[in-house]
């Protein structure tokens, strides 16, 4: 599982080594991390030349001392100072290093309002580097550039590798605040442990290739903000039967979904629980999605009884009023107001009236979450700050409006939206993107980027929710059935496409080779 920690907790965890250690260890440690990847970077593109973007503060020093190991080490290496107080707003011996070292220092600092007034030679040497250290701002910036930064940022040669120091330049370091106007890295170094920023939707595009340097900071026993399954979890979580094991213990999940208007979604839900080991499928639907169940999974059951958890919604019509429709609407309310696990998605989401006791996860995309907080929290007043990132998170809480939120809104701010429908139902919410984000209540919110950018498509919602219902049933909690199977349903979808188009049922059907060769790989693992 990777961790991502929040500024706070990073800073604490520091200081508490520091008072351990002589001063300047864990600056020289990141240091010559930093150093080794750039190296390595410039030796697999036969680049020569390194400069490095340095503003004032540890992170301007790292990249320092950095780029002087790079000079000692036979590279062309400059830097260009961006701290507003020129050389003396950068890290003194890190300057010091450099300088000792051979590294050519230039000043594009003094006057940062008028960018235009630097030397055309300054984004000259920028422009001229293989590999581009962006020591700009670190854990303590704020998102945007300064525009004597973005200048030169835009100088940076599109072939160039671009490292980003810990944190991109101008993006919310707790991964809170999207900020186009920011450095787009090819790879982030960062330091002891990955901060929000790398993980969340807000920053994870601009941090490129995550490179973790371990300096020697214990963070094992410090509190995740973020985390991410990866795919040497899926055999500790996912159930696998035991040899006692029957039809009914590995659990039996009912299906609402489908409708007169769209069956298919009743074959995709059905067909990916299936594929996902569920002991038993219960569909309860309308006549045409029942005969193509009945083609599609002849092991589905149709009809209600006893089951261990429910997937709710997938296709479901709730404003038809033809009988059969206004039975399965009947069946779709009563398992939403049992004590049963249950995962609800699309239509399901519109009967979604407050808390619900049981286990739940609700999967709406943007436009859904908006409509459920528009008409959940109607009435609440809009100014009422929104929840941050994580419990010691340092970002600053920003008003969330609450009567008539939007779908740009969420997708501004796709976390505090989702944990404002957390809050607001009790359930574990799986926000669904390019980066879906899992946040229930008291857990440290998770983040799967597994899918390629095909899986947008019709249907994919409907296969996903038959994953996690089956994960419901075989007895998991919400939090770790949600982000679990959205890992699953990525890696599906990845290998299904193959790199170009894919369609839902084929995700489908490829849920079970995933799980399959994701188990084999946890049972090869050493240990």
């Amino acid at each position: 599982m990777i961790r991502a920690h929040s500024i706070d907790a990073v800073r604490a965890a520091e200081a508490a080594a520091m008072a351990e250690l002589p001063e300047g260890t864990l600056m020289a440690r990141a240091a010559l991390g930093l150093a080794e990847v750039a190296a390595a970077r410039l030796s697999d593109a036969g680049g020569t030349t390194v400069v490095g973007l340095v503003g004032g503060g540890d992170n301007g020093g790292d990249t320092l001392y950095a780029v002087a190991h790079l000079a000692e080490a036979g590279y062309a290496a400059a830097v260009v100072l961006l701290a507003s107080s020129g050389r003396d707003g950068v890290h003194p011996a890190g300057l010091a290093a450099a300088e000792a070292a051979g590294v050519v220092v230039h000043v594009a600092a003094g006057a940062p309002r008028d960018p235009d007034s630097y030397p055309d030679s300054t984004a000259d040497v920028v422009a001229e580097a293989d590999l581009v250290l962006d020591g700009i701002a670190g854990i303590g910036g704020r998102p945007g550039l300064r525009p004597d930064a973005a200048r030169l940022v835009d100088a940076i040669d599109d072939d160039a590798w671009v490292i980003a120091v810990d944190v991109a330049s101008g993006l919310d370091p707790a991964g809170q605040a999207g900020e186009d106007d920011a450095v787009w890295a090819d790879e982030t170094v960062t330091f002891g442990t990955p901060k929000p920023a790398h993980l969340l939707p807000a920053g994870e595009g601009a941090t490129g290739v995550l490179t973790v340097v371990d300096i020697g900071v214990p963070f094992d026993d410090v509190p995740a903000a973020v985390e991410r399954l990866t795919w040497d979890d899926v055999a500790a979580l996912w159930p696998v039967p035991r040899a006692s094991d029957d039809k009914y213990s590995r659990g039996v999940l009912g299906v609402v979904a489908g409708s007169e208007a769209y069956p298919g979604a009743a074959v995709l839900c059905t067909t990916a629980a299936a594929e996902a080991g569920v002991g038993m499928i219960r569909y309860v639907g309308t006549r045409t999605p029942v005969g193509l169940v009945h083609h599609a999974v002849p092991e589905a059951v149709v009809g209600e009884g006893r089951v261990q958890a429910w997937a709710v919604g997938p296709g479901l019509d709730t404003e038809t009023d033809h009988d059969d429709a206004r039975a399965q609407l009947d069946a779709a309310r009563a398992a939403l107001a049992s004590d049963l696990p249950a995962v609800v998605d699309a239509g399901g989401l519109d009967l979604v009236n407050g808390r619900r006791d049981a286990p739940t996860v609700l999967t709406p995309h943007a436009g859904e979450l908006a409509r459920l907080l528009s008409r959940l929290d109607g009435s609440t007043d809009r100014t009422k700050p929104a929840e941050t990132v994580a419990a010691g998170s340092d970002a600053a809480e920003r008003p969330v409006d609450r009567r008539a939120v939007t779908v740009d809104e969420v997708k501004a701010d796709p976390l505090g939206h989702a944990r404002l429908l957390a809050d607001l139902t009790g359930a574990t919410v799986l926000l669904k993107g390019s980066t879906t984000l899992v946040v229930t209540d008291g857990r440290a919110v998770r983040a799967q980027a597994d899918a390629p950018t095909w899986l947008a498509t019709a249907g994919a919602g409907d296969v996903l929710s038959g994953v996690i219902g089956t994960l419901l049933a075989a007895g998991l909690a919400p939090h770790d059935a949600a982000s679990l199977g959205a890992l699953v349903h990525g890696v599906a979808a990845d290998r299904a496409s193959g790199g170009g188009p894919l369609r839902a049922l084929a995700v489908a059907h490829g849920i079970r080779p995933a799980v399959r060769d994701l188990l084999a790989r946890g049972r090869s693992a050493p240990g």
